[in-house]
């Protein structure tokens, strides 16, 4: 059983822990339960497989499973397509690999090219490169203003989960932290599902459930969520409170890192704030 399998147990358990039988018509002994949720049996019924067979998979214990199997456990816990797609990807070895294994914990280099684009984007566009398990790789100089100072933090605090979880200013640097560590969290495990065996995903996930207790409690929710666009507010050092629009784009080739850009309405605060950022002025904040 690998690192990936022990996933499988907790995140089917806590998906059945979430669905409320009384909405699925399921009202048939509902005052004798004892847990939340489905009952193994009621997954199986709703997917059109035997108990026995559920049960191994929930256990981990069924090494080859077909797509059409996973897609009718998808469908009898109502999951949402991130969640479909890291069922299928920590249930299926041979996929795993092609997704792209990788033993080693390195972070990735970023091609000159990309670090190009990064500064032709620099005076009006923050953008940040970002790697496996939320590592900040490469930044311009608008990306390094609006929240914490990357230039100013030594290369192994330099990971955007362990900024959210561990440094003293987290809490003033995002308003909204529990919303943005509930993303993070969720995100990192579309990650582990997107990159089973990569192992610089699950260094940062052990670290992290070591160092915070409040990363456990995201962690153990089991929530999957792979965001590629969303609004984010951020108090910057320099110019105050920030809105930010943000897209996250996978790099053609390199699947393993995001750009992610982050920008404001025309005629916004923000917008003048981002302007003042730019031009290397410190608002009074």
């Amino acid at each position: 059983m690998g690192h990936v399998e022990v996933e499988i147990t907790p995140f089917l358990k806590a998906r059945r822990a979430a669905l409320d039988p009384a909405e699925l018509g399921l009202t048939d002994g509902l005052a004798r339960r004892r847990v939340r949720g489905l009952r193994r049996e009621e997954v199986a019924a709703r997917a059109g497989i035997s108990v026995d067979y559920y049960t191994r998979i929930e256990q981990g214990r069924a090494p080859t499973i077909s797509d059409s199997v996973l897609d009718a456990i998808a469908r009898a816990l109502c999951l949402t397509a991130n969640e479909h797609t890291y069922l299928r990807n920590i249930t299926a070895p041979g996929r795993r690999s092609a997704l792209g294994a990788c033993g080693s914990d390195e972070r990735p280099l970023v091609r000159p090219q990309l670090r190009e684009l990064l500064d032709a984007m620099a005076d009006s566009v923050p953008a940040v490169v970002y790697g496996p398990g939320a590592d900040v790789l490469a930044w311009n100089r608008l990306g390094a203003r609006i929240g914490f100072d990357f230039d100013a933090l030594a290369p192994e605090e330099r990971n955007a989960a362990r900024l959210l979880f561990t440094h003293p200013d987290a809490r003033t640097v995002y308003p909204d932290w529990e919303t943005a560590a509930e993303s993070t969290v969720s995100q990192l495990r579309a990650e582990v599902g997107r990159f089973p065996d990569h192992a610089r995903v699950h260094r940062v996930v052990h670290e992290l459930r070591g160092l915070s207790q409040e990363f456990r409690r995201f962690w153990d929710a089991q929530d999957v969520l792979d965001r590629e666009r969303g609004v984010k507010r951020v108090v910057s050092p320099h110019v105050g409170e920030l809105l930010l629009t943000f897209e996250s784009f996978l790099v053609p080739a390199e699947p393993d890192l995001r750009l992610c850009t982050y920008t404001a309405p025309r005629g916004s605060v923000t917008e003048e704030r981002l302007r003042l950022l730019a031009g290397g002025v410190t608002a009074a904040v």
